[in-house]
């Protein structure tokens, strides 16, 4: 737009005083020109609708050759922002339906849970709908002493003495001291992991998830189904304790 008529334009290189001017002098202007013409479009987007002449003369330069009118710019610019935003829908869908899914498996493994009349049973059912119905790769359920004195004597309270209280999950890669502990051979192979609080009365633990893929569990990624996960399996874990040995590590 910067050939566009102006009352009273100079000669290139000459002021209004007739005096000779730098390049650099006349494309500032030029600029602070095409800047205020295009905050007077901006302030008034209505203005071609009210001057179809203008509208009519104006061309925007096309990208293989040639020229294409500003409402055919317009429309290539929606058309490209309607693509993007059905992309964004699309993705959001199926993360819901990947949510639905999630949340029917839990459904599943919340019943079994409440079925299962031991410890062991109920560990080796977590374990394998884990495995089975989530895809994990490996799978830890540590159960940490009720009794203080042993709880400063036992390693995996030790490795996680941050987490223990803790109410919210924990993803990401895991250092090798909170690994070990939880995935034992397979430690190395892992990662990335989640790690969720199973919190009851008196009993707490940690369910441990773990991959081999380091972008599978994320600092950022969304944790409300694996706090309800160890809501469920504390719950259930923590009274079954009461009546059975704890899990083997």
């Amino acid at each position: 737009m910067s050939s566009r008529p102006r009352s009273g334009d100079q000669a290139p290189g000459a002021s209004s005083s007739g005096q000779p001017t730098s390049g650099t002098d006349h494309e500032h202007a030029e600029a602070e020109q095409d800047q205020a013409v295009a905050a007077y479009l901006l302030r008034h987007p209505d203005f071609l609708v009210h001057h179809p002449e203008v509208l009519a003369k104006l061309h925007v330069p096309h990208g293989a050759g040639g020229a294409v009118s500003l409402i055919e710019h317009q429309v290539a610019v929606l058309r490209e922002q309607l693509a993007n935003e059905r992309g964004r829908l699309n993705h959001l869908m199926a993360r819901a339906h990947e949510y639905d899914q999630l949340a029917a498996r839990l459904h599943e493994l919340t019943v079994q849970l409440i079925t299962v009349p031991d410890l062991e049973r109920a560990c080796a059912a977590l374990e394998a709908a884990l495995r089975e119905q989530f895809n994990a790769e490996a799978v830890a359920i540590k159960l940490f002493p009720v009794d203080p004195a042993q709880r400063a004597d036992d390693p995996v309270v030790q490795a996680f003495v941050e987490f223990v209280d803790r109410d919210r999950c924990l993803c990401g890669p895991l250092a090798p001291k909170q690994a070990e502990p939880l995935f034992g051979a397979d430690a190395e192979t892992i990662q990335s992991a989640a790690l969720v609080p199973m919190r009851g009365t008196e009993q707490t633990g940690v369910l441990a998830i773990g991959s081999r893929d380091p972008k599978r569990f994320t600092r950022d990624m969304g944790t409300e189904l694996l706090e309800r996960l160890g809501a469920i399996a504390g719950a259930k874990l923590t009274d079954l304790a009461h009546h059975g040995p704890r899990p083997s590590a």
